[in-house]
């Protein structure tokens, strides 16, 4: 084979998924005390297509690596990760700065199911900080809003001081054709929204529950009583998906770290029909 026809070869074969590509920081922002969103570019220059609810395994140098959900992406073409400090990787990522490196391997994972959910009402349901993977989501259906019915943006937080994206959720409300409602489990000075959990905000939402797709993302309790909140509304079981945060380490299971069941969730998930998982997430400590 001639150098030509080995570069030639080279540019299409597939990269390694077990190789991270060097990306730099290049913005940095504070979301919460424990929570931060890093903007990076490829440090090579090529492109980075991802679907919305799919993951990377972000790289911390000297520390090791965990399974991050795309949160994002820039007009530039910028990838956004939202990250909540809460181990020795994250904090390390946390500690980082605008110009440091990471490594990153991705993306992975199954997606939302935003083309099944065309041409039928939509709710996007988040605890926590589950409204960092399902955000991909949301901007795929609002920038191609005429391609679904009602849409419905459901968010639950601790309290108010934890709210994850006060503005985009501003900006989501003050349009005309979704309808976004916003609780707390516990109220502070100055709150004049509502208290309660996320299921009860399901009860006052106004949908067509046999034609209507759900999309589910926080702590798994949470998940839990907003399914069957979902599932007293009338919705069918294949109709609500939810992502399964779990212990991922290789992304392509070989591990075995993220068995949930007799599934994976790098590869079969993490955004799963409720329907294949329903069983697993009622059994303690699986």
């Amino acid at each position: 084979m001639t150098a030509t026809a080995e570069n030639r070869a080279a540019a299409v074969a597939p990269a390694d998924p077990m190789v991270p590509r060097p990306f730099r920081i290049v913005r940095r922002q504070r979301e919460l005390s424990d929570t931060f969103t890093m903007e990076l570019t490829a440090e090579d220059g090529q492109p980075f297509d991802f679907r919305p609810g799919q993951f990377n395994m972000l790289y911390a140098f000297g520390a090791g690596v965990s399974a991050i959900s795309i949160s994002g992406e820039k007009s530039s073409g910028r990838l956004l990760h939202t990250v909540r400090a809460v181990g020795t990787v994250t904090d390390r990522l946390q500690a980082l700065r605008k110009g440091d490196v990471v490594g990153l391997r991705g993306p992975f994972g199954r997606p939302w199911p935003v083309d099944r959910a065309r041409r039928r009402d939509v709710l996007i349901i988040a605890g926590g900080i589950g409204l960092a993977p399902l955000r991909p989501a949301i901007h795929h259906v609002l920038a191609n809003r005429g391609d679904y019915g009602r849409v419905l943006i459901l968010y639950g937080a601790r309290t108010p001081d934890d709210i994850l994206f006060p503005k985009d959720l501003k900006a989501w409300r003050s349009r005309f054709d979704v309808f976004v409602d916003v609780t707390v489990d516990r109220a502070a000075p100055g709150w004049a929204g509502k208290i309660g959990v996320v299921p009860d905000l399901i009860e006052r939402a106004a949908f067509s529950a046999e034609d209507a797709t759900a999309m589910v993302c926080g702590p798994e309790v949470m998940m839990l009583f907003t399914v069957r909140a979902l599932l007293r509304a009338g919705m069918a079981e294949e109709d609500v998906y939810v992502s399964m945060e779990r212990n991922m380490k290789c992304a392509v299971g070989f591990c075995g770290h993220c068995q949930f069941g007799g599934r994976f969730v790098c590869k079969d998930g993490p955004v799963f029909a409720y329907t294949d998982i329903a069983h697993h997430m009622t059994v303690r400590e699986l």
